[in-house]
């Protein structure tokens, strides 16, 4: 395993015409900022996650109540990130900037999600009855006893997710430069 890592670290990543590196930027700033004003017909990718996130419940409710519950979060995060690491290995950097990107764009929904842990104001979506629907973080924090501190915490991980995006965007142009100085020289 060792080997193959450092055989993908050696791989040159493939060319990012400068062009294509602005046309992401310009999106992913597009979107960065409708995410930032809470609306806009971009975040219809909540939609997706959100399915993501009910699936999770589904496969990790097969080992207990607690995977169960976490199952969403867990499948909503690890679905982009593993496509993230196979753009990674392939040394793409539209698609592995893609997925990256949207990883942390979904540190967003799940922020709200935490923040809205003591209040339950938020229309729960469930997959079976919803007569039995938990709120996934108001029973975590409550777990942990962390349920006085679901706005902080939630506010922190919107934060996190807002400064993961703007880290790929800033990787991204960082990628399409170095890769005109290659060409020039």
């Amino acid at each position: 395993m060792r080997e193959y890592i450092q055989q993908v670290r050696e791989q040159e990543w493939q060319p990012l015409p400068t062009w294509v590196a602005a046309s992401w930027v310009v999106f992913y700033m597009f979107f960065l900022w409708t995410a930032f004003r809470g609306s806009g017909v971009l975040l219809m990718i909540d939609n997706v996650n959100l399915v993501v996130h009910e699936g999770g419940h589904l496969l990790f409710g097969w080992f207990g109540q607690t995977l169960g519950i976490w199952g969403g979060t867990i499948f909503q995060c690890l679905v982009p990130f593993l496509l993230a690491v196979f753009f990674f290995t392939q040394r793409q950097p539209q698609g592995f900037a893609f997925c990256a990107f949207f990883f942390f764009e979904n540190w967003l929904g799940i922020g709200t999600y935490m923040a809205d842990a003591r209040a339950m104001e938020l229309p729960l979506v469930t997959v079976g009855d919803p007569d039995l629907a938990e709120h996934d973080w108001h029973w975590i924090f409550s777990q942990w006893g962390l349920l006085e501190y679901d706005t902080r915490i939630g506010g922190n991980v919107r934060f996190l997710g807002f400064c993961g995006m703007i880290g790929v965007i800033a990787w991204l142009g960082w990628r399409a430069c170095r890769d005109q100085q290659a060409l020039r020289g």
